[in-house]
C-alpha cells in the first residue's frame, strides 16, 4: 500500500512533517511559567493550576504526571513537601519536592475534587475511576501557553518537565542533581536532554577562578 518514489504523484506529496517543528520543545522562563499561573487564576481553572504547578516541580514525564494518586500528594492531610513516584518509562522511583505555591494550589484542587488515597489525582472527565489522558493533559498545555501568548509548536508536556531542570541547571550547572532530579539512569541522557554543549562548558569555565 501507499506510494512509491517512482510514482508522479509523489513528487506532489506534501512531507509529514512539512511546516512542523520538531525536536526538544522548548523550556519556559521563570516570568513564563508565572505568567501562566496568574492567567489560569484569572480563568479560575483550579484544576489545572494545581496540575500545572505539580509538572514544573516534580519534572516528571506527561505519563506520570496523569498518573499521579492522590496518595502520593497528601500526608495526613496535608500536602508532602516531598513526594516519590515510580516513573512508568525506568519502572525507578523518582523523588521530587512540592514548593508552597504548589502545595496550596493542590489543595485547593483536592478541596473541590474530594476522593479518597487511591484515586488518581486528576480524573478523567468520562470515567471518574480512570485518570485524565496524556493526549488531554497535550491539550491543556497549549491552551495555557497559547494563553499567555506564547505559540503552541514551541512547546509541549515536555517543557514542564524540563523548566526547572533547566533553571537549576543554569544557576549551578550541577548536572548530576539535575540527572538525580530528573530520574535518568546515565548522565549522558541529562546533556542531551538539557542540550548542553561546547558554549555552556566554556561559559561554565569562565566563571571558575582558581
Amino acid at each position: 500500500m501507499g506510494h512509491s518514489e517512482y510514482d508522479p504523484s509523489f513528487k506532489e506529496r506534501r512531507a509529514w512533517n512539512a511546516g512542523r517543528k520538531l525536536g526538544a520543545k522548548r523550556a519556559l522562563k521563570p516570568q513564563q511559567v508565572w505568567a501562566v499561573r496568574f492567567w489560569l487564576d484569572r480563568e479560575g481553572r483550579v484544576r489545572d493550576r494545581a496540575m500545572f504547578d505539580l509538572a514544573i516541580d516534580s519534572k516528571l514525564r506527561g505519563c506520570d504526571v496523569v498518573k499521579v494518586r492522590i496518595g502520593d500528594l497528601v500526608s495526613g492531610g496535608r500536602v508532602r513537601s516531598r513526594a516519590i513516584v515510580i516513573q512508568r518509562k525506568t519502572g525507578r522511583p523518582v523523588q521530587f519536592e512540592l514548593l508552597e505555591p504548589a502545595r496550596a494550589s493542590i489543595l485547593a484542587w483536592l478541596d473541590c475534587r474530594g476522593g479518597a488515597l487511591d484515586d488518581f489525582a486528576f480524573p478523567s472527565r468520562t470515567n471518574n475511576a480512570a485518570h485524565i489522558s496524556t493526549r488531554q493533559y497535550a491539550r491543556l498545555v497549549d491552551e495555557w501557553v497559547s494563553g499567555i501568548g506564547l505559540r503552541r509548536e514551541d512547546y509541549g508536556t515536555h517543557s514542564l518537565r524540563r523548566t526547572k531542570a533547566s533553571i537549576i541547571y543554569k544557576q549551578t550547572g550541577n548536572l548530576r542533581a539535575v540527572q538525580i532530579l530528573l530520574g535518568h539512569t546515565k548522565i549522558e541522557s541529562t546533556v542531551r536532554y538539557l542540550g548542553v554543549d561546547v558554549e555552556d562548558a566554556l561559559m561554565l569555565a569562565e566563571g571558575t577562578e582558581v
